[in-house]
């Protein structure tokens, strides 16, 4: 089994971090990590390459994180909740799966042919609910053909308690992991 781990997270050893440690403990199999405010990826640039053109102009990390999320089995994206969105550098990632949205309207192919499932985590405190950035984040998991994708998994309180000590996001986290480690239909 492989997972393809997107983490949205600025803080190394912050509310998102300490879940995904949780996560990737009991994960079965191998996973890849992004770490969207470390990795080389930039934002789509809209340069229009990927209407014509399978893959992506730019030519940086993501150039490896293509071939693994046609392999992977999961994808899980984890982010702390910022303006009621997954983090900027997310959607910064994320943006170069215009490449699959292309494939699909503009040229007519099955940009990811293997159905997955996915999963989210959010982590945050103070006002911002947690509903758009869900729904952002399964938007981008349909993109890369997850047809599952686990409820939310989500500590929104983190301004007053760790999210580890969260036992309701902890077992979000177990949950996750049996989920993904049941097959998917095909």
């Amino acid at each position: 089994m492989q997972t393809l781990i997107i983490n949205g997270s600025p803080r190394l050893h912050g509310d998102t971090a300490g879940l995904l440690h949780r996560l990737k403990a009991d994960l079965s199999g191998e996973y890849k990590e992004i770490d969207a405010y470390r990795c080389n990826i930039s934002a789509c640039l809209d340069c229009r390459y990927c209407r014509e053109h399978s893959g992506c102009a730019i030519q940086d990390e993501m150039q490896e994180v293509y071939p693994y999320i046609q392999e992977c089995d999961n994808i899980m994206i984890a982010s702390p909740i910022y303006f009621s969105e997954v983090t900027g550098k997310v959607l910064d990632v994320c943006s170069r799966l215009q490449t699959c949205f292309c494939a699909r309207f503009y040229r007519g192919e099955t940009p990811v042919p293997k159905a997955k499932k996915g999963a989210v985590i959010l982590v945050g405190g103070g006002d911002g609910a947690p509903d758009k950035a869900y729904g952002t984040a399964c938007t981008l998991l349909h993109q890369m053909n997850c047809r599952e994708i686990h409820p939310l998994v989500c500590s929104h309180d983190t301004d007053r308690r760790p999210a580890v000590a969260d036992e309701q996001a902890l077992a979000g986290v177990r949950s996750i992991l049996e989920f993904f480690n049941r097959t998917i239909p095909q």
